[in-house]
C-alpha cells in the first residue's frame, strides 16, 4: 500500500512526493524500495503488487522497475485501506484464485530483516493451511501513545496466538498498563491471508465495498478497467481495514516479535533511527555542520552545506524550496503548519 501522503514529515514529504518515495534515513534507498528489499527472500519480483495514487504511478515505476507495470494499481482517489485492499484482492483472485497474500504499508521501517522474513514465512504457512487472518504484532519497547495495539490471548513471541481485541491509540497511563501486562503488541498494519479468506470477510463485514468490487470485476484486466475504477472506486466507504474487518472477524491471529519496526510517522521517530553525536544531534545531508547544538535533527536532501548554531531540541529540515525550523516539542503541529503553506 503506497498511497499515503506522510504530512507529518513535511517539508521532506509532500503531496507531490510523499515519504514512501524518499530516502528518509540517508541510506540510498527509499522506504518503498526498502520494503521490497525485505520481502525479496519471500517473494519473486513478478508477485509484487503496488496500490498507489494515480499521480504516483510514474514514481513507482521509476523506483521499482522490476515490478510488472500491470501490477501497479492506480487509485483515482484515496479511500483508506479497506477499499485499497479490496481492489487488489479482487484483481489477485482473478489472476490466482489460490493466492496467499501479505499486505504491508510501503512507508514503514524494519531493521531486523532476517527475523521479519522468518515471521512472515510462519504466517504464510499458517494461512496456507487455514481459513485465518494473521496480523504482525510488534513487541512494544516503550509506552507508545501514537500506535494502535493488539491484545493477544497469550504473550508468546514468535508463535501464532488468537487475538482478543484491537485497541485504539491509548493515553500514557493506558499505554503503561499495556506494557506492564505483556499481552499487548503494537499494530504494524501488516496482514497475511489467503485471497479467498479476505474476499469472504469483506463480503461479510464490508458488503458495500464488496458489491462495488463485484461491479468492477468484469472490467478487471481489460482496457475499460481504469475508466470503471474512476467511476466506482470513489463510491466506496472511506474506512480502514481495521474497522471494516479486523475488529469484527473471529478469525484473527497475531504473531509478535521485536523487529525494530517503526512507522516513521514523525521527525522524532526518524531521529531515533539515526546515529547521534555526543550532544544528541542527528543529521542527514551531504555537509551538515553543527556548533553548540544539542538534541537537534538536521535533514537536508540537497548537496548544499548547512551550518546550524546554538539550537537545543530543534528540527531543521529542507526540501527544494521549503525550509522547516521547529522545536521537537511542537512537532505535532507540523501537519497544520504545512496546511497553511
Amino acid at each position: 500500500m503506497a498511497g499515503g501522503v506522510g504530512s507529518r514529515l513535511w517539508p521532506l514529504s509532500t503531496p507531490d512526493v510523499p515519504k514512501q518515495f524518499i530516502d528518509v534515513l540517508g541510506v540510498g534507498r527509499s522506504l518503498i524500495q526498502l520494503t521490497v528489499d525485505r520481502f525479496a527472500p519471500l517473494c519473486a519480483p513478478d508477485h509484487f503488487w503496488v496500490v498507489t495514487g494515480e499521480k504516483y504511478v510514474s514514481l513507482v515505476r521509476e523506483q521499482l522497475p522490476q515490478i510488472p507495470p500491470e501490477q501497479i494499481l492506480a487509485e483515482p482517489e484515496g479511500r483508506n485501506t479497506a477499499p485499497c485492499i479490496a481492489y487488489a484482492s479482487w484483481k489477485i483472485q482473478k489472476k490466482d484464485p489460490q493466492a496467499n497474500i501479505v499486505v504491508t504499508p510501503a512507508d514503514a521501517l524494519v531493521l531486523k530483516t532476517a527475523e521479519f522474513a522468518e515471521t512472515i514465512g510462519k504466517a504464510l504457512s499458517f494461512t496456507e493451511e487455514r481459513d485465518a487472518i494473521v496480523t504482525v504484532g510488534i513487541a512494544p519497547t516503550r509506552p507508545e501513545t501514537g500506535y494502535g495495539y493488539i491484545h493477544a490471548s497469550e504473550a508468546l513471541h514468535g508463535q501464532l496466538v488468537k487475538v482478543s481485541e484491537f485497541k485504539e491509540k491509548p493515553d500514557l497511563d493506558t499505554a503503561l498498563g499495556y506494557l506492564e501486562d505483556g499481552h499487548y503488541f503494537w499494530n504494524a498494519g501488516i496482514f497475511v491471508w489467503n485471497v479467498d479468506t479476505i474476499v469472504r470477510e469483506l463480503r461479510s463485514y464490508a458488503p458495500g465495498i464488496a458489491a462495488i468490487m463485484d461491479r468492477l470485476s468484469p472490467a478487471l484486466f481489460t482496457p475499460a478497467e481504469q475508466e470503471q475504477l474512476r467511476l466506482l472506486f470513489p463510491t466506496c466507504e472511506k474506512i480502514s481495514i481495521d474497522y471494516a474487518v479486523m475488529e469484527k472477524s473471529p478469525r484473527i491471529f497475531v504473531i509478535a516479535e521485536d523487529l525494530a519496526w517503526s512507522d516513521l510517522g514523525s521527525w522524532g521517530s526518524v531521529m531515533t533511527h539515526l546515529q547521534a553525536d555526543e550532544n544528541g544531534n542527528t543529521a542527514v545531508g551531504a555537509d551538515v555542520r553543527l556548533f553548540g547544538c544539542r538534541d537537534c535533527l538536521v535533514h537536508t536532501a540537497s548537496e548544499k552545506t548547512v551550518v546550524v548554531e546554538g539550537l537545543d531540541g530543534y528540527i531543521v529540515a529542507e526540501s527544494k524550496d521549503r525550509l522547516l525550523v521547529c522545536r521537537l516539542s511542537q512537532e505535532q503541529h507540523i501537519k497544520e503548519f504545512s496546511a497553511n503553506v
